[in-house]
């Protein structure tokens, strides 16, 4: 039997972490092994737990959700992050995204969504809520610009995929759709093996931490229009 998904839940309100809980506790293949009412406990329970997952609100006193990622990402990359947020997008969860987070989730998300993105984090999926992909876009993409144009050496590609075979910009393609490796499995006639192979391949040519930053680079390119979904 495959082990279970062990969750962090770090959310300063209780109410929000029960609620959780009772969700992520009541899927056979998830496991709540922990909660934090802030960043710094969030922090000391990634460390003494190991979890695989951590859901983590952003706006919390002391350690901010912000703070607490990217010292969750450097210590222990093993951990993913899965950001809780509110519809109003405020910058403090886009921050996050660009400390390391491996995607957005809407606090109002269904009870199915919440699992899902769950354990597509887990696969090493990004996991972006439909509604917010545009405004992640729009506000996160001119930062991740100028931030690339400053560290990037003066010998750069123009254009950053050319290095791509064309196997690895079809998959590049699917993923800046947002896309699951067993979506692009199914779309391409691959197996899922096959695609983990070329989404590694994609992130290292690419020089990307991760897919969400595929799927920025996607978008700004003008690749991909997050209005317009892949034809079936």
């Amino acid at each position: 039997m495959t082990d279970p998904i062990r969750v962090l839940l770090v959310d300063d309100q209780a109410l929000i972490r029960v609620g959780f809980r009772m969700v992520l506790e009541a899927e056979p293949d998830l496991l709540v092994v922990g909660e934090a009412g802030d960043g710094a406990a969030a922090i000391a329970q990634v460390a003494a737990l190991r979890p695989d997952v951590v859901l983590m609100d952003v706006r919390m006193p002391g350690v901010d959700g912000i703070a607490a990622t990217a010292e969750i990402v450097r210590r222990h990359p093993e951990t993913r992050v899965l950001v809780l947020t509110t519809f109003d997008l405020d910058e403090y969860a886009f921050a996050a995204i660009r400390a390391g987070a491996g995607g957005f989730l809407l606090k109002d998300a269904e009870r199915h969504e919440l699992t899902a993105a769950v354990r597509a984090l887990h696969r090493g999926d990004a996991v972006l809520a439909p509604r917010i992909t545009r405004a992640l876009l729009d506000r996160v993409t001119p930062q991740l610009s100028a931030a690339e144009t400053t560290d990037a050496p003066a010998a750069s590609p123009a254009d950053p995929i050319a290095r791509l075979t064309e196997r690895e910009r079809d998959v590049f393609l699917a993923i800046g759709h947002g896309l699951t490796n067993g979506e692009i499995a199914e779309r391409l006639f691959l197996s899922e093996s096959t695609v983990k192979t070329h989404v590694g391949r994609v992130l290292a040519k690419l020089d990307a931490r991760d897919r969400i930053h595929v799927v920025i680079l996607a978008h700004r390119l003008g690749l991909v229009d997050p209005d317009d979904p892949p034809a079936p």
